[in-house]
C-alpha cells in the first residue's frame, strides 16, 4: 500500500528540518509532501535548500486547506492511504507502520491513532474538551472514538477522494463524525504524543476555547439538523 504523508507546515523553521529527517529515516519507504502553508519565517527557505519535496501555499490558507492540498497531490499520484503528519515534531514516526497494518487487515476507510489507548492523555481543559467532543460523536454515530482530537490520522483512497474533491471537508472532529454516519469505518491504534520539539502553538488558551466550543457546537447541531 502506497502511503504518503502530508506535512502542514505554518512557520515551522525550528522543527520541519529535524521532523522530515526522522521521518524519512523511520519510514523509507513512506513518501511525504511538506505543504508550506503561507509561512512568514525561514519554512520556505528551508524546504527550497534541503530540497524538500513540498508545495507552497500563496497565503496562510490553514490547516484544512493544507490538508485538502495534500489529499489532491495524493490522489493525482496515485496514492493508496494518506497520514496526517504534524511538522512540530509531535508525532513519531513508527507509529506509521502500525497504522497502516491496521488498515490493511482491517479494510477500514481511517486509523485513528489514540494517546488514549496508549495510557497517555491531553492536559487540563483539553482532556475535558476531549471527552466531551468524545461523547458528543458516541451520541451522533454511535460510534467510540477514545481520541478525537489527536491529529494522526490515515485515510484510505475513498477519503482522499473526498477530502480531494469536498468543499467542506476539513481535518476535524465534526467532519469526522459526519463521516462515520455516512458508512465511513475506524480503527484506532495505540500512539504516544511528544511534546513540539520547537516553535510555539498557535492553540494558544482562547484559541483552544474557541477551537473547543466551536467543534462542539457543529456536533450538537450536526445531531439535528445536518
Amino acid at each position: 500500500m502506497r502511503v504518503l504523508a502530508v506535512i502542514p507546515a505554518y512557520n515551522e523553521e525550528e522543527c520541519l528540518a529535524d521532523t522530515v529527517r526522522e521521518l524519512t529515516a523511520a519510514c523509507p519507504d513512506i513518501d511525504y509532501l511538506v505543504v508550506n502553508d503561507g509561512s512568514a519565517d525561514q519554512t520556505p527557505q528551508i524546504c527550497d535548500s534541503l530540497q524538500l519535496n513540498h508545495v507552497d501555499m500563496p497565503v496562510n490558507c490553514g490547516l484544512a486547506s493544507g490538508v485538502r492540498a495534500g489529499m489532491k497531490y495524493a490522489l493525482r499520484h496515485g496514492y493508496d492511504a494518506v497520514v496526517q503528519y504534524d511538522a512540530d515534531g509531535q508525532h513519531v514516526p513508527t507509529h506509521i507502520s502500525a497504522m497502516r497494518q491496521k488498515m490493511e487487515e482491517t479494510g477500514c476507510d481511517i486509523v485513528l491513532g489514540s494517546r488514549y489507548l496508549a495510557g497517555e492523555k491531553a492536559q487540563g481543559l483539553r482532556n475535558l474538551g476531549s471527552k466531551i467532543i468524545a461523547g458528543l460523536i458516541r451520541l451522533t454515530t454511535h460510534v467510540t472514538v477514545t481520541d478525537p482530537t489527536c491529529g494522526m490520522r490515515m485515510y484510505n483512497r475513498r477519503m482522499i477522494e473526498i477530502f480531494a474533491n469536498g468543499f467542506d471537508i476539513e481535518p476535524e472532529p465534526d467532519t469526522l463524525a459526519l463521516l462515520i454516519k455516512n458508512g465511513a469505518t475506524t480503527q484506532e491504534v495505540p500512539i504516544s504524543v511528544r511534546e513540539r520539539q520547537g516553535g510555539e502553538s498557535y492553540l494558544k488558551p482562547l484559541r483552544a476555547a474557541r477551537y473547543m466550543l466551536r467543534t462542539c457546537s457543529s456536533l450538537v447541531l450536526f445531531l439535528w439538523f445536518r
